[in-house]
């Protein structure tokens, strides 16, 4: 048998088992979900304040705790962009109730909660549900910041809820929530180049090079995404396929004619 032949072989049965683990992994992760979102917290008003619930919303920063730089969670670094914007750089708590670090700040009149989950990716759902719950937060008011592996670094775009995408932490999130309504910020890490397999490729740090292009896009994605929380028109037309320049401009955005399609920023 050659060893083209052999190669063949190999390649095929590798493929025969991958979708059903790919599946069981799945099964099992859904089982985590459900076991450790058996006790969600008792609905609570942050703070003394009694807010509208309508105007009380919340931004999720997915990613791996303890793995910060890593591309995979790039949704956190936005994150703690935009409690710098914000102002509360510092304010930070953890919050066992919710597994995760809590800001709860005012943006406007809106009362806004900034959650960093303290759980694995594949496993954020779980606290962006029992924060949810506890502070009274329907889906549709939670904004979930997270790569985007179909994207190239230096872009990013917001996208008005749908498939996860073979994401996991959107999984975990559409799962432990039951609906896919979140509106998701996403934020471009490209695909690996050659062999290297995904889940190396998420897990691994950005380059010095790379982490000057996405500086841009974090200040950038802020900027967009305060816009799209403020802004309820928005909402209902959500602005797609953001390009990042370099240089850190001002803007507003504008509902494209076609959400689907790559829109280029000067």
């Amino acid at each position: 048998m050659s060893n083209t032949t052999a190669r063949g072989i190999w390649a095929a049965v590798t493929q025969a088992f991958k979708r059903p683990m790919a599946l069981i992994r799945r099964m099992i992760t859904k089982f985590i979900n459900r076991v450790l979102m058996s006790t969600l917290p008792s609905p609570k008003m942050a703070g003394q304040t009694i807010v509208d619930c309508t105007r009380r919303k919340m931004v999720v920063g997915l990613g791996n705790p303890g793995m910060n730089g890593s591309r995979h969670s790039v949704g956190m670094a936005v994150l703690t962009t935009l409690a710098e914007r914000l102002g509360a750089p510092d304010s930070w708590r953890s919050d066992r109730q919710v597994s995760g670090e809590v800001i709860v700040t005012q943006l406007e009149d809106i009362q806004l909660v900034l959650l960093r989950p303290k759980l694995l990716m594949n496993i954020n759902g779980v606290s962006v549900a029992k924060a949810a719950s506890k502070y009274l937060i329907s889906p549709e008011h939670i904004f979930l910041i997270h790569d985007e592996l179909d994207k190239p670094l230096g872009k990013f775009g917001i996208k008005h809820g749908g498939s996860a995408r073979g994401h996991n932490g959107v999984r975990s999130c559409v799962d432990c929530l039951q609906t896919d309504v979140m509106p998701r910020l996403r934020i471009g890490i490209g695909r690996p180049s050659g062999k290297t397999p995904v889940d190396r490729y998420v897990l691994a740090r950005f380059s010095q090079e790379e982490q000057k292009v996405l500086d841009s896009v974090m200040k950038q994605s802020v900027d967009v995404l305060l816009t799209y929380i403020t802004d309820s028109q928005l909402q209902t037309s959500p602005a797609e396929g953001r390009r990042a320049s370099r240089k850190n401009k001002a803007r507003t955005i504008s509902p494209p004619q076609d959400t689907t399609e790559e829109q280029k920023q000067s």
